[in-house]
């Protein structure tokens, strides 16, 4: 079910799913009550109650939903809670986990980091109400993602999200523009003062993985963060 799964503070996890998770989102055309029932299931894996897990509808976006019990699902590209589980559903962008300290204990979030969202600064504005909540020594997790080496894009859109992340142009391994979305996210972080501990492998190249790139009817893997004792 995991791809990868680690505790990253005192009483918090962090986890990316593969497809043994199957697909956990309900805007692909699949069985609203399959997927209900799969992210169930990935409910019971970490832990946490059923219906605890915080979802959002993503829309390429840089808007920043506050989360707390209860929460209904806002349409937004990041998440921020005090110990609120929750989830970013990815198939080449990246689900970005980030998580810090506070007075009031954890202060956790999940960011959608697509194209769009990169070059929008999603990123630095989950690290910043994050901040605003009282996090510090927040740290970061990248999830799998597409490459910089298979996400090929035409020249002139290369050149305008590289105008905003330097860090993101790249050249694919067949020599054509490229985006290199992780290295873009990784350079937001570093600005902001946020250290990156994990980054995920690549989506295209990685068949236990969802990915648009290689087949556009294809499901959504998660990231996921959470508190437990």
């Amino acid at each position: 079910m995991f791809h990868w799964r680690a505790g990253i503070l005192p009483g918090v996890s962090a986890a990316f799913t593969d497809g043994r998770a199957g697909n956990l989102a309900l805007h692909v055309g699949d069985d609203p009550a399959s997927v209900h029932r799969r992210r169930e299931q990935l409910e019971h894996a970490m832990g946490i109650g059923a219906g605890t897990l915080r979802f959002m509808n993503q829309v390429h976006g840089t808007d920043v939903a506050l989360m707390a019990a209860g929460s209904t699902v806002p349409v937004a590209d990041a998440m921020v809670s005090r110990g609120v589980p929750l989830a970013v559903m990815v198939a080449d962008c990246i689900p970005v986990i980030l998580a810090g300290e506070s007075a009031a204990g954890p202060v956790l979030a999940a960011v959608h980091a697509g194209r769009p969202g990169v070059a929008g600064g999603v990123i630095p504005a989950a690290v910043k109400d994050m901040a605003e909540l009282g996090a510090t020594g927040i740290r970061a997790w990248l999830g799998p993602s597409i490459c910089g080496s298979c996400y090929e894009v035409p020249g002139a859109l290369q050149d305008e999200v590289a105008a905003a992340v330097p860090a993101t142009r790249s050249t694919t391994s067949w020599g054509t523009p490229g985006l290199d979305l992780p290295a873009g996210a990784r350079s937001q972080l570093e600005e902001a003062g946020v250290a990156v501990e994990y980054s995920g492998p690549c989506t295209l190249e990685n068949y236990s993985l969802f990915s648009y790139r290689r087949d556009r009817n294809t499901g959504r893997f998660a990231g996921v963060v959470w508190c437990h004792d």
